[in-house]
């Protein structure tokens, strides 16, 4: 394999199919509705402050939601669990409806801070006041504040994506 100079699109995502992460839902309560998103791209940033970071495309209605000016202040991560990975497809179906009805039959709570829908089950759930926003490239970099924890749980097994699907974990 010969390395070349500047990876194209392709390339890069190619490359980071192998990388195994896991699957969040990202949940906001915006005033005139709940909207919700999969998402991969996440990670814990600090514990002092307790921050965490998620990327959303740029271009979606979640980031537009969070970059307006008279947007909602906050938002709920939850970490997907392995049983969760119908609600994990729910949330990255392209024209999907809002938050409610892809939640229908499920049960939730509210982000005491967020307000947002918070489905239970996951590993756990963050509720979380954004911090800062960062353009990067095609991406909305979002920095949250964990202002709580609704629940964390150790009795499931985390939902990853690898290589575009959800593996089982081996013993």
């Amino acid at each position: 394999m010969t390395e070349r100079a500047g990876a194209s699109a392709l390339d890069l995502s190619e490359a980071l199919a192998g990388f195994a992460c896991g699957v969040t839902l990202v949940a906001i309560a915006d005033g005139r509705d709940d909207i919700g998103t999969t998402v991969s791209a996440f990670c814990p940033v600090s514990q002092d402050p307790p921050l965490v970071l998620v990327a959303l495309m740029a271009e979606s209605y979640p980031a537009e939601v969070l970059a307006r000016a008279d947007g909602p202040r906050g938002f709920a991560v939850t970490l997907l669990a392995a049983d969760q990975r119908m609600l994990a497809g729910r949330f990255a179906a392209a024209g999907r409806p809002g938050a409610r009805l892809l939640l229908d039959g499920v049960p939730q709570i509210r982000g005491i801070r967020s307000g947002a829908l918070i489905p239970e089950g996951g590993l756990a759930a963050l509720d979380c006041e954004t911090a800062s926003l960062i353009p990067a490239g095609d991406h909305l970099v979002v920095i949250g504040r964990v202002m709580g924890v609704p629940y964390a749980s150790d009795l499931a097994e985390p939902l990853i994506r690898f290589r575009g699907r959800y593996p089982a974990l081996r013993p």
